[in-house]
């Protein structure tokens, strides 16, 4: 097991939690396994993963532990609750390895039998005036994007609904709006909102309220805009919110998970309870995007989802493989990731 540490810039800042951050810093995992060089990538992320110090601590405790040791002893040394993204990191390198040896792309070594070439993905909007954010979604809807999320929260409820309303009125009915609330409201202010978006055929609202509110989650599903939930599932066990009733979407980001096949079995295991999964990036390079990619790809039927997010980072660890054209993303059908271990760098 080898780590390498990167940093890369972004191209625009991005704003979390807790902080403005300006780039991406984490590590390379490479693992020898089944005849192949498998290949991952840990990039935490402040306020949903561990820190960048401690997902550190975690991979060198694991690469400890793969010296005398096998896959299963370190992923157990990896506890996905405290440090999701190095068990991410070293799960995908693991995945990755087993898919080449398979001689599959990494979403058939989930599901053998499934073949999927591309997968839709949603266009971001920021929270701009009405005409900006109607501006960004007519630019996005020319640029082939069928499905876009805006970002909302940050002003009234009056505010926001009426950038969805001045979109709704540019692009017409045939564009599917999301909204990601990014748990700004009160319960109050999210059934206004909800109120007053339904006419407007909102898909969903992400994270209408605060994370751990899934009693309010639940009592705001069943009036015309779905609930989707994205910060809940960094503190509470998606068990818990399933058997709150409190979601009809689920936003499922491996990095914060501890890995694809994580992300992956909780995608069925939502399905089987009438819950959609949608599959997201945290802004990651390009091995942990493919891996998320390969994940979506995996599901079948699977709503837009939120992988496009590349051109975030001003350089990246290689080459993208993948293209995004007319809302969707090509799907690599190379050997695992669809990447070559050898050609992923850390000094970009």
């Amino acid at each position: 097991m080898k780590v390498d540490p990167f940093s890369l810039p972004l191209s625009s800042p991005l704003a979390t939690a807790r902080e403005t951050i300006s780039q991406r810093s984490g590590f390379v995992v490479r693992y020898d396994h089944r005849g192949e060089t498998g290949v991952g990538e840990a990039t935490p992320l402040p306020g949903w993963t561990e820190s960048v110090d401690d997902c550190q601590r975690g991979l060198n405790d694991a690469a400890t532990v793969a010296i005398d040791g096998g896959h299963t002893d370190i992923l157990l040394s990896l506890d996905a609750a405290s440090v999701p993204a190095a068990r991410h990191g070293f799960a995908t390198a693991l995945l990755d390895a087993d898919a080449r040896a398979d001689g599959v792309p990494l979403y058939q070594w989930f599901e053998p039998d499934r073949r999927c070439d591309r997968v839709p993905v949603n266009a971001t909007v920021g929270d701009g005036s009405p005409a900006e954010t109607a501006d960004a979604v007519e630019q996005a809807v020319e640029a082939g994007y069928d499905c876009c999320k805006l970002k909302v929260g940050k002003h009234t409820v009056d505010e926001d609904v009426a950038r969805v309303r001045a979109v709704r009125e540019r692009v017409g009915d045939d564009v599917t709006l999301r909204a990601d609330a990014n748990g700004a409201w009160s319960r109050k202010e999210a059934a206004n909102a909800f109120d007053r978006l339904a006419p407007l055929d909102v898909a969903y609202v992400e994270q209408p309220l605060p994370a751990d509110d899934l009693t309010g989650h639940a009592g705001l599903r069943g009036n015309g805009v779905g609930v989707a939930l994205d910060e809940s599932l960094v503190d509470r066990r998606v068990d818990s919110v399933l058997d709150a009733d409190a979601a009809d979407v689920l936003i499922l980001k491996p990095m914060v998970l501890g890995g694809p096949g994580n992300a992956h079995t909780l995608a069925l295991r939502a399905r089987e309870q009438g819950v959609e999964p949608v599959v997201t990036t945290t802004i990651d390079a390009v091995v942990a995007r493919l891996a998320a990619l390969h994940v979506a790809a995996a599901i079948p039927d699977v709503a837009a989802c939120g992988l496009a997010t590349g051109d975030r980072l001003a350089a990246d660890l290689a080459p993208d493989p993948t293209t995004v054209t007319d809302g969707t993303m090509s799907v690599p059908q190379a050997t695992g990731l669809g990447l070559d271990p050898s050609e992923v760098g850390t000094d970009a």
